[in-house]
C-alpha cells in the first residue's frame, strides 16, 4: 500500500510539475514591431493583436497564438526569382490581347495582410486565391487591350486597370489582404521573329511621327513668317495712309489760304499762281513782268535781279571754328 501510494503521489507531482511549466511557458508571449498575432480560445479567433511587446494569455491548451507578418508580400506571376536565378512559365503568361495577338506578360503584386482573422480562417489557402485572382485579372485586362498598347505606351494604363480589378476581387473574396501596387515585369511576343517584325513595325510607325512632326514644325514656321509679314505689310500700309491723310489735309489747309487770299485780292493771288505754276512747269525759263503804258516798255529780269541778290554774311564764329 505504501508503494502505490508513493507512485501515485509521484505521478500527481510529475503531472503537477509539467501542468506548472506549461502554464509558466504558454501564459506569455511576445510580438514583434513586424509582426501581428491572432488569440485563439479552443479554436476560435478572438482579436487581433498589433501592438509589439509581451502579452499574457491564457495557457495552452485554452489559447494559442498564431502569428503573422505585417510587412509587405510579393507575388510574382509567371516567373520566380530565386537565389539570384530567375525561372519562367510561359504557358502561365501567355494570353491574347483585344486585337487578337499572343503576348508573353508577367508582373509583381505588392500585398500585405491587413486582416489576420480572415487571412486565417476565410479561405484555406488565401495566397492560392491571390494568385488566380492576378491571373484572372491580368487576362482580363490584356485580353480588352491592344497590342501596342501592351507593348508601349499603354503599360500605365494596365497596370492601373489590373490593380482596380485585382481590389476588388479580393475584396469580394474578403482573405483579408490589401493590395499595394502592380508592376509589369515584361510584356514581349512570343518568338524572335514576330518580335522582329514588330519591332520594325513600331521603327516604322516611329519615323512616320517624327516626319509628320518636323512637317508640323515646318507649317508652323512658315505660318508664323507669313504672319510676320503681313503685320508688316499692314503697318506700312498703315503708315502710308497716315501720311497721305496729313499731305492731304496740308493740301486742303494751303488751298484754304489761297482761296481765302483769292477772295479778298482775285487779280494777284490768280498771277501769283500763274507765276508759280510757270516756276514749276520751267524751272530754268528766264521770267519777265512787262508794264507797256504806250510810249516805253518797262521789264523786271527777276531770275537775273536773284542772283545779283548779295549772299549773307557767313557766321564769325563758324570762320574761327574753321
Amino acid at each position: 500500500m505504501l508503494s502505490l501510494k508513493r507512485i501515485y503521489t509521484t505521478i500527481g507531482l510529475v503531472i503537477l510539475t509539467v501542468v506548472l511549466i506549461i502554464v509558466a511557458f504558454t501564459t506569455w508571449y511576445t510580438v514583434d514591431e513586424s509582426d501581428q498575432a491572432v488569440i485563439l480560445t479552443f479554436g476560435k479567433a478572438e482579436e487581433a493583436i498589433t501592438e509589439p511587446g509581451l502579452h499574457f494569455k491564457l495557457p495552452w491548451p485554452i489559447q494559442n497564438v498564431e502569428k503573422l507578418s505585417k510587412e509587405t508580400f510579393s507575388l510574382q506571376f509567371g516567373y520566380e526569382a530565386k537565389d539570384g536565378e530567375i525561372k519562367d512559365f510561359p504557358n502561365e503568361t501567355k494570353m491574347i490581347t483585344g486585337d487578337e495577338n499572343i503576348v508573353l506578360a508577367d508582373l509583381v503584386v505588392q500585398w500585405k495582410i491587413t486582416d489576420p482573422q480572415k487571412y486565417l480562417f476565410n479561405a484555406e489557402n488565401p495566397q492560392k486565391i491571390l494568385y488566380d485572382s492576378t491571373s484572372a485579372s491580368l487576362r482580363s485586362i490584356i485580353g480588352s487591350s491592344k497590342i501596342d498598347d501592351a507593348l508601349t505606351s499603354g503599360k500605365a494604363e494596365i497596370e492601373a486597370d489590373v490593380r482596380e480589378l485585382l481590389s476588388s476581387l479580393v475584396e469580394k473574396y474578403d482573405i483579408g489582404v490589401s493590395i499595394l501596387a502592380v508592376k509589369l515585369q515584361d510584356v514581349e511576343l512570343p518568338n524572335k521573329d514576330v518580335r522582329k517584325a514588330f519591332t520594325d513595325v513600331t521603327d516604322a510607325r516611329e519615323t512616320s511621327n517624327t516626319k509628320i512632326n518636323e512637317a508640323q514644325k515646318y507649317r508652323n514656321q512658315k505660318l508664323n513668317e507669313a504672319k510676320g509679314e503681313e503685320e508688316a505689310i499692314k503697318s506700312r500700309a498703315e503708315g502710308e495712309k497716315t501720311a497721305r491723310l496729313e499731305r492731304a489735309r496740308g493740301d486742303v489747309a494751303v488751298f484754304n489760304e489761297l482761296y481765302d487770299e483769292y477772295k479778298n485780292n482775285p487779280d494777284i493771288t490768280r498771277e501769283r499762281l500763274v507765276l508759280e505754276t510757270l516756276e514749276q512747269v520751267l524751272p530754268t525759263a528766264e521770267i519777265y513782268i512787262m508794264n507797256d503804258d504806250g510810249n516805253t516798255m518797262k521789264y523786271f529780269p527777276i531770275r537775273q535781279m536773284e542772283k545779283e541778290q548779295p549772299k549773307p554774311p557767313e557766321d564769325e564764329g563758324s570762320e574761327e571754328n574753321e
